[in-house]
């Protein structure tokens, strides 16, 4: 049985200097807090973390955005308030991880040579 093949929901958002990442739950919650700002942040983002990818684009690996990258890039170091600007001025993507196929318990009865 695949493992591992949950999708995943982020907002990809270009800045002058860097670009930034948050995790949503997924892309209708986002549609709907546009819509209806009444909508508290933590139903739409998945954690309260702001993530930077040094202008490698989405799909790489992240690191946490400093408080000195957040203000000069939205002229605030607030996260809830960069949230929002990213929310508001970023892509929305949905991506698939892939399954993860193998072995499950190596230790299971003589499946390997003694």
């Amino acid at each position: 049985m695949p493992r591992g093949n949950a999708s995943q929901s982020k907002v990809h958002y270009q800045g002058k200097d860097e670009d930034f990442v948050i995790m949503v739950d997924d892309i209708k919650a986002v549609q709907d807090w546009k819509n209806d700002r009444s909508i508290p942040l933590a139903q739409v983002v998945s954690g309260f973390k702001i993530f930077v990818t040094h202008k490698h684009g989405a799909q790489n690996a992240y690191d946490a955005a400093s408080k000195q990258t957040l203000e000069n890039e939205f002229g605030t170091y607030n996260e809830d308030e960069c949230m929002i600007k990213i929310l508001e001025g970023g892509t929305l993507q949905e991506t698939e991880a892939g399954e993860r196929q193998g072995t499950k318990n190596e230790t299971m009865g003589p499946r390997q040579a003694h």
